[in-house]
């Protein structure tokens, strides 16, 4: 199906492209986001027609963006989550308990603006990425601890360190074994 991209879509084209895609995808994503028309005859001329005014409304959004962009310049957001001893969430961490943070931070983000690299399953620090625009994107890191001020240390580690390291070690014992002493005797 040719579709005619309203704005840039990643791993597409940008605006004005008029691109191949699945039926599927037009259908189920770009046609209902408003992120393309159906390429027909009448839609290529109305785009004409509209070019410039999307153009304009299009860099009006990316510099809106560029200035929250520099607000939300390396963004650092804690989530408070049970683990067990090992360091394994109760559940995990989705890009909706991430937007929940950032909008309580003072931010407007949807969760389809977070990309996560994998799923948070365990306590640590995760590489996050918040997309304002489809040509402005801002990293940030998600550190995902038991507490505050769990997650202080952790930032200052560097990541995770699980309580109990030294129990993870074998215990070793100076006193020989019982069997050796009464056989000795």
């Amino acid at each position: 199906m040719q579709v005619i991209l309203l704005e840039r879509v990643e791993k597409l084209g940008q605006m004005g492209d008029v691109v191949n895609v699945k039926p599927g995808f037009a259908r189920n994503f770009l046609l209902p986001r408003k992120k393309a028309l159906r390429a027909t005859d009448s839609n290529l001329e109305y785009f004409k027609s509209k070019r410039q005014q999307l153009e304009a409304t299009n860099l009006q959004q990316k510099k809106e963006a560029e200035a929250v962009a520099v607000k939300m310049k390396d963004l650092k957001i804690v989530v408070v989550r049970q683990a067990g001893e090992s360091g394994q969430l109760y559940g995990s961490v989705t890009a909706r308990d991430l937007a929940k943070v950032i909008v309580d931070l003072g931010f407007s983000v949807d969760k389809r603006q977070i990309i996560l690299n994998k799923p948070i399953k365990s306590l640590g620090l995760y590489p996050i990425e918040v997309v304002l625009h489809p040509e402005v994107k801002v990293a940030g890191t998600a550190n995902v601890a038991q507490s505050l001020e769990e997650a202080e240390i952790q930032q200052k580690n560097g990541g995770y360190t699980p309580k109990n390291v030294d129990k993870l070690e074998p215990e070793i014992s100076n006193e020989p074994d019982a069997l050796e002493t009464s056989t000795r005797q």
